[in-house]
C-alpha cells in the first residue's frame, strides 16, 4: 500500500516538472523579447547606438537620506531665531546693485533692482559631511526655516523677481553658515532738494532695518547733467530775449511789428515756465531755474514796457509841436502813429511849410552881458551840468533816444545777469 502510494507521488511530480520549466522558458523568453524590444527602440531612438548614459543611476538616489532629514528641519521650532533667550544673532548684509531704473522728481522717489545677501549663522541647520562642501536650496526650503526680518524703510513699492522661477537661493555649509540671496526690485522714498535745479545733487538712501532696531543706510550720491536741460529750457529761454531786442531796431510809429513780437515773445516764455513747472514737484521754495525763467520772462516783458514807453512819449511829442504850430495844422497824429512800414498814397509826406514870421513869433535875442573872463582858449572843452529832471525832460522830447540806449543797456544787463547766475549755481 504504501508504495503504492510513492509511485502515484512520483508520477505527480513527474507530470508537474515540464510544466514548471515551460512556464520559466516563457518568462526567460518574454524577458529576452522585451530586452530585444528596448534595445530597438533605444537604437531607433539615438540614431542607430546605444546611450549608455543611461544606464547610469540617477544622482539623487545616492542620498540616503532627503534634505529635511538631513537638516533636522522636523526636530526644531524654525519659528524662532538661533539661540532664542541669548544674545542677538548678528547678520551680514551685502547689497549688490544691478541698475537704477528711474529717479522721479515729481515723485521724490527711485527705483533700483539690487542682490539683497544675507550672512548668519543657525547650529540648527550643521549637518555632517566628509568633504565640506556646502548645499544649495531654493525658495521652498527658505520657506520652513528661520530667516532674518530685513525690510526697507520708506519703500513705496518692492517685489522679488519671480521669471522663470522665485529669484531667491538658500546655501547652507556644514557648519550651520547660511548664505541667503534674493533679487528684489524696490521704489524707496528719496527727500529731495530743488533749491539748485537743475544745477543740484541729490543725497539718496536706502534703508534696510530689522526687527531688533537696527538699521542700515546706504548713500547714493546723484549728480544731475545739465546738457538735457541746456536745450529744453535754457537755450530757447535765451533766444526769447534775444528776439524781443528786435524791436529796438523796427521804427517807432510800426506799432503792429513790435506789438505783435512783444506779445509772441511773452506768450513763449509763459509756456516755457508753464511746461517746467508741470515737470516738477510743487514745492514752497524757489529753484535755480525758477530765478532765470522769471528773470528772462522780466527782460521781456520790460521790452514790450519799453515800446509803450516810447509810443506814449512820440505821441506826447507830436501833439506838443501840433500845438506849438511846429506842424501844419492838416498833420493828422493817428495817421503818423499808425505807420506801419509801408507806403501810404492817403498820408502827406511833404516837407512841411514855412510858418509866417511876425512881430510875435519874432524872437529878440537880448545882448551878452560883456564878461571879464577870457575866452576860451583852442582845445577847451566846456561843459554843462544838467540836472536829472532836465535829463529825462529831455529823453521824452526825443523819445527816439529811448530805443538808442535799449539797444545797448537791454544786452548789457541780461548778460551781465547769466554771469552771476552761473557763478553761483555752477
Amino acid at each position: 500500500m504504501n508504495f503504492a502510494l510513492t509511485t502515484l507521488r512520483l508520477m505527480c511530480l513527474a507530470w508537474l516538472w515540464p510544466v514548471a520549466l515551460l512556464k520559466g522558458s516563457n518568462t526567460q523568453n518574454q524577458r529576452r523579447h522585451k530586452d530585444v524590444y528596448l534595445g530597438e527602440n533605444t537604437r531607433h531612438k539615438h540614431g542607430g547606438r546605444i546611450d549608455f548614459k543611461m544606464k547610469k543611476s540617477d544622482s539623487t538616489k545616492s542620498l540616503l537620506i532627503k534634505s529635511e532629514q538631513l537638516l533636522r528641519i522636523e526636530d526644531h521650532d524654525f519659528a524662532m531665531r538661533p539661540g532664542f533667550g541669548g544674545s542677538a544673532i548678528p547678520v551680514g548684509i551685502d547689497v549688490q546693485v544691478e541698475s537704477i531704473d528711474s529717479i522721479s522728481e515729481v515723485n521724490m522717489d527711485f527705483t533700483m533692482t539690487l542682490y539683497l545677501r544675507h550672512y548668519w549663522q543657525d547650529d540648527r541647520l550643521a549637518f555632517p559631511s566628509s568633504n565640506n562642501k556646502s548645499r544649495t536650496f531654493d525658495a521652498r526650503l527658505v520657506k520652513k526655516i528661520w530667516v532674518p526680518d530685513v525690510f526697507f524703510v520708506h519703500s513705496k513699492r518692492s517685489f522679488i523677481h519671480d521669471t522663470t522661477m522665485e529669484n531667491i537661493m538658500l546655501r547652507v555649509y556644514p557648519d550651520g553658515n547660511i548664505l541667503y540671496s534674493v533679487r528684489i526690485t524696490v521704489t524707496a522714498l528719496c527727500s529731495m532738494d530743488f533749491s539748485r535745479f537743475p544745477l543740484d545733487t541729490q543725497n539718496c538712501s536706502l534703508e534696510l532695518e530689522s526687527c531688533w532696531y537696527n538699521r542700515l543706510y546706504i548713500n547714493f550720491i546723484l549728480r544731475r547733467h545739465i546738457f538735457f536741460f541746456m536745450l529744453q529750457t535754457y537755450f530757447p529761454t535765451m533766444l526769447m530775449v534775444m528776439l524781443s531786442w528786435v524791436s529796438f531796431w523796427i521804427d517807432r510809429r510800426a506799432v503792429p511789428a513790435r506789438v505783435s513780437l512783444g506779445i509772441t515773445t511773452v506768450l513763449t516764455m509763459s509756456t516755457i515756465i508753464t511746461g517746467v513747472s508741470a515737470s516738477m514737484p510743487q514745492v514752497s521754495y524757489v529753484k535755480a531755474v525758477d530765478i532765470y525763467l522769471w528773470a528772462s520772462f522780466l527782460f521781456v516783458f520790460l521790452s514790450v514796457i519799453e515800446y509803450a514807453a516810447v509810443n506814449y512819449f512820440t505821441t506826447v511829442e507830436e501833439m506838443k509841436k501840433l500845438q506849438k504850430g511846429k506842424l501844419p495844422v492838416s498833420y493828422n497824429a493817428t495817421q503818423a502813429m499808425a505807420y506801419d512800414g509801408c507806403f501810404h498814397d492817403d498820408i502827406d509826406v511833404s516837407p512841411f511849410p514855412e510858418l509866417p514870421t511876425t512881430p510875435s513869433t519874432t524872437r529878440t535875442i537880448p545882448p551878452r552881458a560883456s564878461s571879464t573872463e577870457p575866452p576860451p582858449t583852442e582845445g577847451t572843452r566846456l561843459w554843462r551840468k544838467r540836472s536829472m529832471g532836465k535829463n529825462i525832460r529831455f529823453i521824452m522830447s526825443n523819445s527816439y533816444m529811448i530805443d538808442s540806449y535799449s539797444r545797448i543797456l537791454f544786452p548789457v544787463a541780461y548778460l551781465l545777469f547769466n554771469i552771476i547766475y552761473w557763478c553761483i549755481y555752477s
